[in-house]
């Protein structure tokens, strides 16, 4: 009863659910594209203005180079002497290939030279020799200036000439002009190749230049709103009469075009681009296309993984049951498989408590062994100094290696006593004493050893002394190892060195350097009978006991190998404060 009620829940579950599911694709499609329409749209729209940028910029320095590049040529050809004596001795007849060899040089439209009355005497163009200027703006001009004049002369069939002139003088007297006539019709030749319309006003605003001829002599305004351009800008705008997407700059023929205008540097000119926004909506229309078509596949293999769902539904609920029945099987085993494996960690576990107390007692009997080692060595090198004292009559020094081997006596004494403790750490008493003492009675104890290796030894100890609360018989165990792991691993050097530097700061700080061979595998090192000295040497407890004395006493231990060599020992231990010092002292 209760199967049949959930197969028949199912289907309507994940009707709902694949409705849902259409329905948010639907809806991530239509805000993807439109998020997608609008970015793109602001990208390529800028884009567009950006490229619109560049072009008015580089026809705007165009037009420049080309007026200053022909602005000096009157300045030069009224110097020049040949026509100064042209025009003295009224000879003409070799001015006027004098100026067609210059024209070819400076790339001039034309060259004109003039005599006082205004006649044409010399022309680049022979079908201008004879005719009369002394009327012309750029002839009356020229001899009232003491300069190069600029004029902007209208055409009779429409658009504009551009004329630099200079009069040309000898000893004071005026004997003539020379113009030259400035190419920039070239420019509007060019620009009517592209799908902007560009126009150059000069300073009162009237249309100089132009890529529809219609527009000279025109106001911007004028030109926009009573002229038909009859050009690439009106097919680019016919192409594109939907536009309606961003706000436009200008309206020309009624539909919206991006305008850009930059100051000429020149008597006041500016230079002015319409762009169509015909590239925009192509590369945007573009993108969109692919987008829809994107979310149009998936939602087709969405009704494609539907179809094939609905059809495997139905062999789904006929395995249903036989899954069921075999799970059920399995949970049994499982359980069963529990049971046998909780008794046996339950004898495991038995086991591992026995194994941990026979290693407990190997260890401590390593660690017997290990510590006492060291005063023992001592101990037969300090009787066996006394033995040759006695027998060369030097008995205040064998007294005095009788005394040592005392104190080492004692040192075993506590040695077996701190071991003894090791089950019941934390009920120790800490005392405060000096580090530097404590390293002084280490050393004293390796005397023996060092003497017979002769090891150099660099101390750095400061001035003050360095006061830390614990063990001290414990911390000087510790540095007891640190000595003669030091000298162990400088046997096969031919100079041996340790250096050892105690620092005071946030702690006290004792670092023990050696010149050997440094350390292979740091991350075993602390770990016990982890050792690299021959069999008989060592047991691989000195490190492992001694990172525990530290850590009991709150400290820490660490090892590196030196940047130059050998290994770097360091032992950093909690320094007494003003307060702990107080509290000791009382």
């Amino acid at each position: 009863m209760f199967r049949s009620a959930t197969s028949s829940e199912a289907p309507l579950s994940v009707s709902w659910r694949v409705r849902l599911a259409v329905a948010l694709l639907l809806v991530i499609a239509v805000a993807t594209i439109s998020v997608t329409n609008k970015l793109l749209t602001d990208r390529f729209t800028e884009s567009t203005r950006n490229r619109a940028e560049l072009r008015i910029a580089l026809y705007s320095g165009n037009l420049l180079a080309e007026l200053r590049q022909n602005a000096i040529v009157p300045q030069l050809l009224s110097r020049d002497p040949a026509l100064i004596e042209a025009l003295t001795r009224s000879d003409y007849s070799l001015s006027t290939q004098r100026l067609i060899s210059f024209v070819e040089e400076i790339g001039a439209a034309s060259l004109m030279l003039y005599d006082i009355d205004g006649r044409t005497v010399a022309a680049t163009d022979r079908n201008r020799l004879g005719a009369s200027h002394r009327q012309e703006a750029y002839f009356v001009d020229a001899l009232r200036s003491n300069s190069t004049v600029f004029s902007v002369i209208p055409r009779d069939t429409g658009g504009y000439r551009f004329f630099y002139s200079r009069r040309i003088q000898e000893g004071g007297t005026n004997l003539g002009v020379i113009a030259a006539e400035v190419d920039l019709q070239r420019f509007e030749r060019a620009w009517a190749g592209i799908s902007d319309a560009v126009i150059v006003t000069d300073s009162t605003g009237d249309i100089i230049m132009a890529t529809e001829p219609r527009w000279r002599g025109l106001t911007e305004s004028e030109a926009l709103s009573n002229q038909t351009p009859q050009s690439a800008i009106e097919r680019a705008i016919k192409a594109t009469a939907d536009w309606t997407a961003l706000p436009a700059d200008a309206y020309l023929q009624g539909e919206a075009v991006m305008r850009l205008s930059s100051r000429i540097p020149f008597r006041g000119w500016r230079i002015t681009s319409y762009t169509t926004y015909a590239s925009v909506r192509e590369k945007v229309n573009g993108v969109l296309a692919l987008e829809v078509m994107g979310f149009a596949i998936l939602l087709a293999l969405t009704f494609y993984a539907l179809s094939r769902r609905t059809a495997g539904r139905a062999a789904l609920f006929q395995r249903e049951s036989a899954e069921l029945r075999a799970l059920n099987a399995a949970l049994q085993r499982e359980v069963a498989e529990r049971k046998r494996v909780q008794q046996t960690l339950a004898v495991a576990e038995q086991t591992l408590e026995q194994s941990s107390k026979l290693a407990a007692l190997g260890e401590m009997s390593a660690a017997v062994s290990h510590e006492l080692n060291q005063p023992l060595a001592a101990m037969k090198t300090y009787l066996a100094g006394a033995r040759l004292l006695m027998q060369r009559n030097r008995l205040e020094e064998a007294l005095a290696s009788f005394g040592r081997i005392d104190d080492l006596i004692e040192r075993m004494g506590a040695i077996t006593r701190q071991l003894k403790s090791y089950a019941g750490k934390g009920q120790q008493q800490f005392s405060p004493f000096d580090m530097g003492e404590a390293l002084a009675s280490a050393l004293s104890m390796m005397e023996p050893q060092l003497r017979q290796r002769q090891v150099q030894i660099n101390r750095i100890l400061p001035a003050e002394p360095v006061q830390v609360m614990g063990d001290r018989m414990r911390i000087e165990q510790v540095l007891v190892n640190l000595l003669r792991n030091a000298l162990d691993a400088t046997k096969s050097e031919r100079n041996p060195t340790v250096e050892i530097i105690l620092s005071a700061g946030e702690t006290a700080t004792l670092t023990v350097r050696d010149n050997g061979p440094g350390i292979e595998d740091l991350d075993s090192l602390f770990e016990p009978f982890y050792t690299t000295k021959q069999p008989g040497d060592g047991v691989g407890l000195g490190l492992a006991i001694s990172s525990g004395i530290v850590s009991d006493l709150g400290g820490r231990l660490t090892a590196r190998n030196g940047q130059h060599g050998g290994a770097v020992f360091e032992m950093q231990l909690p320094i007494m404060d003003s307060t702990e010092k107080t509290q000791a002292a009382e």
